[in-house]
């Protein structure tokens, strides 16, 4: 049995020895059950093993094994609340990659259904549907956009694995990237910084507005931004389905390419925090190198980065915000900000303009993709109506977060328009959302 995480060990793929790893981490879980609350994972394997009268966590079948990994969804939750994770602990349980290791041995061992293999490949290329779909924004957009458990969405389930019953999120006319390039320069008046903005797949095709406002809210404060444009998808579906090698492929690209940005003397800003906890964290293990740890040591999330110049005594954030303040706000805190253990920065951003907060932590159970195939329906779906409860009970007029797939869902429960931190601010500053 072999305690490992690094993707480049020898035993990272064996079977026999990811089964043995399971075995021993999954017995400390059932002695400790702190993580029940999180996700299904936990009750499953923990009613597996009570079904036992002995409670050997080795008497699990590769199936019952699998049947926890698959219902993991990577909230990375286990290192906000595990008492043993290995930078604290020599039992070095760290379930969330342990779970990545086993989806990466059963893509290898060729144990993932067929069905699910070619679902895998339709989401993990990201930049080339983007790509395509923005073209096509009109037609893209009715078919995604058509009502939800209707023929069209069946046919969309069966060839992709998209749920028919969730709302899906559209695709702009106009990339970010494109608007940005056309956009005449601004002058700053006093230059503070200097960015590079990692646009992400879902600001880059789905929701370029929120991009709009990063820039505007980042040169309304003297921060010059320039765009990542040699860089695509952070990889993540990739990833969490198991297929390490494409992972790997898509990651050393971006940190060639965002390694080259660092040393020009600009900060990777990232607006959706799955992408910031991917350059921040899988980077370094998957990649690892030189280039790794420097994207992941100057990579901020879009919140955090303003915040750092809030608290920088030789930098000044404008604290005034004569446009439209809310009366409340509903703050969504998505798992992998929590995850990232960088403290509630988009919450005291918004705090800066003076309206009351009420910080909703329930998972929205989406983790990029994981909520939206449709054999996980049954489990994503409840968490997001519970996260829909929990927001409506704060009775606040404005809903915020930062994670755009998250917020659809919330949309989805709740109707209206759910808000990133960054556009609250710019309305705050006076500055009018983009024309489209």
């Amino acid at each position: 049995m072999t305690i490992t995480y690094d993707p480049k060990h020898t035993a990272y793929l064996d079977e026999a020895d990811v089964r043995h790893e399971l075995t021993r981490v999954y017995d400390i879980c059932h002695g400790c059950r702190l993580c029940f609350k999180f996700c299904s994972s936990f009750p499953s394997l923990f009613e597996m093993i009570d079904a036992h009268p002995d409670q050997d966590a080795g008497r699990l079948t590769p199936a019952q094994q699998d049947r926890v990994v698959d219902e993991c969804f990577q909230c990375k939750l286990c290192y906000v609340n595990c008492p043993y994770i290995p930078t604290v602990h020599p039992w070095a349980v760290d379930f969330p990659r342990l779970m990545l290791r086993t989806q990466a041995m059963r893509q290898q061992q060729h144990q993932i259904p067929a069905r699910q293999r070619m679902s895998n490949q339709i989401i993990g290329r990201t930049d080339l549907v983007g790509v395509t779909a923005t073209r096509l924004a009109p037609l893209a957009n009715g078919i995604v956009g058509a009502k939800p458990g209707g023929l069209l969405r069946k046919a969309l389930q069966k060839v992709t694995g998209i749920s028919s019953v969730r709302v899906l999120p559209p695709y702009a006319r106009q990339r970010f990237s494109t608007w940005l390039k056309l956009r005449p320069k601004t002058r700053l008046d006093r230059r503070q910084a200097r960015v590079t903005v990692f646009p992400t797949c879902l600001v880059e095709y789905q929701a370029p507005e929120v991009g709009h406002d990063l820039v505007k809210v980042y040169e309304h404060n003297g921060i010059e931004c320039s765009i990542a444009a040699d860089v695509g998808c952070c990889g993540a579906p990739w990833l969490h389905s198991g297929n390490i090698d494409q992972f790997t492929k898509v990651a050393t690209k971006n940190v060639a390419a965002l390694a080259r940005h660092v040393r020009a003397g600009t900060t990777i800003v990232v607006p959706e925090p799955t992408c910031s906890y991917v350059l921040k964290r899988d980077y370094v293990d998957y990649v690892g190198g030189e280039d790794a740890a420097l994207v992941a040591e100057n990579t901020a999330d879009a919140c955090e980065f303003l915040m750092g110049i809030h608290q920088d005594p030789s930098t000044r954030l404008d604290t005034e915000f004569p446009g439209n303040v809310p009366t409340s706000i509903a703050y969504h805190v998505p798992c992998h900000l929590r995850a990232q253990n960088i403290g509630p920065k988009s919450r005291d951003l918004l705090a800066l303009t003076g309206a009351p907060i009420r910080a909703v932590q329930q998972c929205s159970g989406i983790d990029g993709m994981w909520g939206l195939r449709h054999h996980n329906t049954a489990i994503s779906l409840p968490m997001a109506v519970k996260l829909g409860e929990a927001i409506s009970s704060t009775g606040a007029d404005v809903v915020v977060g930062d994670c755009h797939l998250a917020n659809t869902a919330i949309s989805d429960q709740l109707g209206g328009v759910v808000m990133h931190p960054l556009q609250v601010i710019a309305r705050a500053y006076g500055i009018a959302p983009e024309n489209e």
